[in-house]
């Protein structure tokens, strides 16, 4: 599994730094207010999917562009209930799937190796496309959901219209991650997970459209400088003070602002 002690080592080393569906191509007008303090979203659903059969929240007009947003960990599905209606209001499909090993999403084999690959994780939402027949998302997220989008964007570009992603590029670098942090940082990220990912250990350029978004959780690194050449497309980096790691929970409307910007790119 991806972790964040590989997040901030990435980050403070400095090592790293769509079409919407053929038929869904017109921009939307400009979003109304945050409905902020939803508790649902107003369609819960099951598919299978590749290994698995996912949950998904569903909002707006099952004939809009297709956005797609990517919680991360420890969070769900329910950091996006106020972003959602948002993106809705203007004509967005919205689709926000749990990622595996989260809330309904299972897998459909009891056989089937459990992983947490950045790579596995990407690949999951691309068969979760594949079974909705949506050819091509904008795609957000942050934590893991960000690094999942990131993967998307740079192995499979012609899946992903446009990227908007919190804390910037978050794709892993094996190698640098079996370095150590300083004592006080790794105290910090006191969780591991393995991570083997060869596909992505060359740190691929992600070359779609994309928006960047830093909050304070990002620290120092909040400026985007470490990896802003990693972003060969249009590219735009925000940043959010006052604001923590879950950006689309407290900050919804900025979150949203960016989909619906990234998207026009």
């Amino acid at each position: 599994m991806i972790t964040r002690r590989e997040f901030s080592l990435a980050m403070g080393v400095a090592a790293v730094a769509a079409t919407s569906a053929a038929a869904c191509s017109s921009t939307p007008p400009a979003a109304p207010p945050t409905s902020a303090g939803r508790t649902s979203f107003p369609a819960l659903k099951q598919v299978d999917a590749g290994l698995l059969n996912v949950g998904y929240a569903e909002d707006g007009p099952a004939d809009g562009p297709p956005v797609i947003l990517l919680h991360g960990w420890p969070y769900d599905i329910y950091s996006y209930v106020d972003v959602a209606p948002v993106l809705a209001a203007t004509g967005y499909r919205v689709i926000v799937p749990y990622l595996r090993g989260f809330g309904t999403t299972h897998f459909l084999s009891d056989k089937t190796f459990r992983n947490g690959q950045q790579a596995a994780l990407a690949a999951d939402i691309v068969a979760f496309m594949d079974a909705l027949k949506i050819p091509q998302a904008v795609i957000g997220g942050f934590d893991w959901g960000a690094r999942t989008a990131c993967v998307i964007a740079a192995l499979w570009p012609q899946r992903c219209k446009a990227l908007v992603s919190v804390s910037g590029y978050l794709i892993v670098n094996l190698a640098s991650s079996l370095k150590p942090l300083a004592p006080q940082a790794e105290l910090g990220w006191w969780y591991q997970y393995d991570a083997v990912d060869r596909q992505l250990a060359g740190m691929p350029p992600i070359t779609v459209p994309a928006i960047t978004i830093a909050s304070d959780f990002d620290g120092p690194a909040k400026d985007g400088s470490a990896y802003r050449q990693l972003f060969t497309g249009r590219y735009d980096h925000r940043v959010l003070d006052g604001i923590g790691h879950d950006v689309p929970q407290e900050a919804p409307q900025e979150f949203a602002n960016a989909i619906f910007d990234v998207a026009k790119y």
